[in-house]
């Protein structure tokens, strides 16, 4: 098989999200690539005509330890030989039980009653719907709204679109949506003369502690991205912010989501990134990067205290959510081997050199660039945007990063890297010099 014979059979049957499909079927300059990928090893992804890529942005969030990492393999094999699925409304099996123990005990047991769903937007989804529900059962009936972060994102089905605030994705589906209230972003690019980022923080706190303070009758819940708000252009932000939430949403007696499935997992610098706050919230929601990048798994931990808000004879007080691949064996598998190399590999401390490593290489490219601003990181991700883009500047940038053997997809103006956890130093320098080249071709 070619590239040229599956791009034309995909391009007639598969529509790909948050795509226009016309930029992929176009062939003129403006146009968006579409890559036939034939395997993956590592950190690279191969094509049917034999081109590779670093894969920079770990294939949308999600690989952590390389593509066909063979101890991920080796346990879902094991795992295909025991039992693929099973209801797990009446039945339960020993992965998804492991699995539940292992993350509550990586909340030192504060958190648990795991709850498993598939995707991202439907853990958000699930912690909203629990939040409210459990409030209704407690007699809290007026608490109904939700809160949000300036430039949020949390996911796409109608319940997650609540509590997004980023305009292509609200503004589409308005009509469909009760829309949460907004309380501004801390957002550390948004620093005044002289200020830190700790100062941003307190600030923003400030205008939530106005907001609570007026409302918190009507509020279940805030929900917030710890430390990055991805989608809105990968802003960081101080853990002072969460500490001071915290305070606040136990002062008020408002639920604090913590919304870690793109920055869990150890991309932030620590396993949950709201570990770095010292702080556990109501609920936390985990997608993403938890099966290691390989098979659809997301689920909400939650307190003892909203557990027994739905412990009850009668099953319409019961929490009512369910789709017919809950804690799917293969995917619990997948997440177990997945925290077994966190913990055989001491991967939280290899991370932090890392890390330092992948901020040097980008410091000695693009960091004097004229063009850059912010230039930022978080653990092991790293972002800086460009001033004065060009309109298609996004498209643009991919071809030329596709064209160096690098997969970087930008967000508008915003070029950003959060690769797997197994990069040689050779890969970073890869990384970081096409990087550099892709943008000043973008710009040239």
């Amino acid at each position: 098989m070619s590239n040229a014979d599956l791009l034309q059979r995909s391009l007639a049957a598969v529509w790909h999200p948050c795509t226009q499909m016309k930029q992929h079927a176009n062939t003129d300059a403006g146009s968006l690539p579409l890559i036939p990928i034939a395997r993956g090893e590592g950190a690279w992804l191969y094509d049917f005509d034999g081109k590779r890529y670093l894969d920079g942005i770990s294939s949308w969030w999600v690989n952590l330890f390389g593509h066909c990492n063979p101890r991920i393999n080796a346990a879902l094999r094991a795992q295909l030989d025991e039992l693929e699925h099973v209801i797990l409304a009446g039945c339960t099996h020993r992965p998804v039980v492991e699995l539940s123990e292992r993350l509550s005990a990586l909340t030192g047991g504060r958190l648990g009653h795991a709850f498993f769903a598939s995707d991202g937007a439907s853990a958000t989804e699930i912690a909203l719907k629990m939040s409210f529900h459990s409030w209704h059962n407690r007699g809290f009936d007026k608490k109904r709204d939700f809160l949000c972060l300036e430039g949020s994102y949390h996911g796409e089905t109608v319940g997650a679109l609540a509590v997004t605030d980023v305009a292509i994705f609200k503004d589409a589906y308005a009509p469909l949506i009760r829309a949460a209230a907004t309380v501004p972003s801390p957002d550390a690019r948004q620093a005044r003369d002289g200020e830190t980022p700790t100062e941003v923080a307190r600030r923003a706190a400030a205008a939530l502690e106005a907001h609570l303070a007026q409302h918190h009758a009507t509020i279940a819940a805030l929900i917030v991205e710890p430390l990055i708000q991805c989608a809105s252009g990968m802003a960081m932000y101080d853990p002072e912010y969460l500490r001071l939430a915290r305070s606040l949403c136990d002062r008020y007696d408002v639920h604090l989501i913590c919304d870690e499935i793109a920055v869990g997992c150890g991309r932030t610098g620590t396993f949950f990134a709201h570990d770095q706050a010292d702080i556990r919230p109501d609920f936390i929601c985990l997608s993403k990067g938890i099966s290691g990048g390989y098979l659809p798994l997301s689920i909400v931990l939650t307190t003892d205290d909203v557990f027994a808000a739905f412990y009850d004879d009668d099953t319409a007080r019961g929490f009512l959510h369910s789709h017919s691949y809950t804690g799917n064996p293969l995917a619990c598998r997948a997440a177990l081997a997945t925290l077994d190399i966190f913990e055989e590999d001491q991967m939280i401390a290899r991370n932090r050199a890392t890390a330092a490593r992948l901020g040097e290489a980008f410091c000695g490219t693009v960091g004097n660039h004229p063009a850059v601003r912010h230039l930022r990181q978080q653990g092991m991700m790293l972002a800086f945007d460009v001033a004065g883009a060009p309109p298609g500047f996004a498209r643009r940038f991919f071809a030329e990063a596709l064209s160096r053997e690098l997969l970087l997809r930008p967000i508008g103006n915003t070029v950003y890297t959060m690769p797997p956890y197994i990069l040689s130093g050779a890969e970073i320098t890869h990384l970081a010099s096409q990087t550099a080249a892709a943008l000043e071709a973008s710009l040239g």
